[in-house]
């Protein structure tokens, strides 16, 4: 492995079946004011935000609750949580939902006791939170698996108004204090969005993996998840209600981006800066925009990547390579990830989730682009991949 790093993850997980059991032990740590973010409404009629609301109340917290957080949370909505934690002095902030939810806590538990304006400075500048400054503690109860925020401090706000989507990842003061993963839980999402969350869980992965040509460890981690996620991906399109195939999905989804196998790597977050334009313009879940552009993109990277493109056909999709050049065994592994993303249900081209050629100028100036990976991408470079992608 090369250079050097530390490694810190504060987040308690509770895993399994019987793992909202759990919560009311964790309610002891924190003050008596709960903020309840929660989507759209699912909860309510799955039964999860009752029993939720139940623990809540027999643990004697006052629950003031945030609905209506969307799949991608606007800048609007953010000032509306941080209007609502401020005005009822919270003290912890309980994510119950998908990763959107998540990520929306963990950007209000940020923003709460700054006085500035915390999107130029969290997001437009991406600074952190300065050392005295205080944060609220923040929770999450799981429905959907995918994009791993429920055990790492990132987060993604859309500002609508400008359409432009941004991430930040904080220090590791905003991770989640504790997470709750019941696989039940993620049997009540549409199947789009189990689709959706199965690839930006793949890509997670994929972003850390291709990079570098050392023989890191973090890359035996990789492939080994890749191919657990394709198995079990399988199972789930198949039969939904497959315990052990979502369950393996979610704690592959946990892992995938809990910075454990990004560890002595450079990284390369392309695709998903890519993605995060089309979505701020389609609208598409995110797992989508991903997935739409991941084949030109990986097309691209692969003859300076090469080397890591042949190891990627031969240890994930099993690919021989017998008589073949590395060139053919590379483009065999690509060919693989295609045919298994149409196996799945997921879109090939940004055209598939809305997004139209007029888009592309504004698509690509909502990119944020840097040297990563095996590219050194600029605009016309992320034009070209767009085009490639329609």
């Amino acid at each position: 492995m090369q250079g050097n790093f530390s490694y810190h993850n504060p987040t308690k997980l509770y895993f399994g079946d019987d793992s909202l059991n759990y919560l009311k032990d964790e309610l002891k740590n924190f003050g008596p004011v709960v903020l309840l973010n929660y989507g759209s409404g699912s909860v309510k009629r799955n039964g999860i935000y009752n029993q939720v609301v139940a623990i809540l109340k027999e643990a004697g917290k006052t629950v003031v609750e945030n609905a209506g957080v969307m799949s991608n949370p606007t800048l609007e909505k953010l000032r509306d949580g941080i209007k609502i934690a401020r005005e009822n002095n919270v003290d912890l902030i309980l994510a119950l939902g998908g990763g959107s939810v998540c990520d929306y806590s963990k950007a209000v538990a940020a923003s709460v006791f700054y006085d500035g304006d915390y999107w130029d400075k969290f997001w437009l500048k991406q600074e952190q939170p300065d050392a005295d400054q205080k944060l609220l503690p923040v929770g999450c109860i799981l429905t959907m698996a995918g994009t791993g925020s429920e055990m790492n401090a990132g987060t993604v706000i859309t500002d609508a108004e400008h359409t432009f989507k941004v991430g930040h990842v904080f220090d590791d003061r905003l991770m989640p204090k504790f997470s709750i993963l019941n696989p039940k839980f993620t049997m009540t999402v549409p199947d789009n969005q189990m689709k959706a969350g199965i690839y930006d869980i793949m890509n997670h992965i994929m972003e850390q993996y291709f990079s570098d040509f050392d023989d890191n460890t973090s890359d035996y981690l990789s492939e080994g998840l890749m191919r657990s996620l394709i198995v079990a991906s399988r199972k789930a399109v198949k039969n939904p209600q497959d315990y052990e195939a979502r369950s393996n999905i979610m704690w592959t989804a946990t892992w995938a981006l809990n910075t454990l196998i990004g560890l002595g790597k450079h990284e390369d977050w392309m695709v998903h800066m890519i993605g995060h334009s089309v979505g701020a313009w389609t609208h598409a879940p995110h797992g989508y925009c991903l997935a739409a552009v991941s084949m030109a993109y990986y097309r691209r990277a692969m003859k300076p990547g090469l080397a890591k493109f042949v190891r990627f056909a031969k240890n994930v999709w099993n690919i021989d390579g017998s008589g073949m050049t590395d060139e053919q065994i590379a483009e065999a592994g690509l060919e693989a990830l295609k045919n298994w993303m149409l196996e799945i249900g997921l879109p090939l081209t940004i055209s598939e989730i809305g997004a139209t050629p007029d888009m592309i100028s504004g698509i690509t100036e909502g990119t944020i682009c840097y040297p990563a990976g095996y590219l050194d991408l600029k605009p016309e470079d992320i034009t070209e991949i767009l085009q490639e992608s329609l």
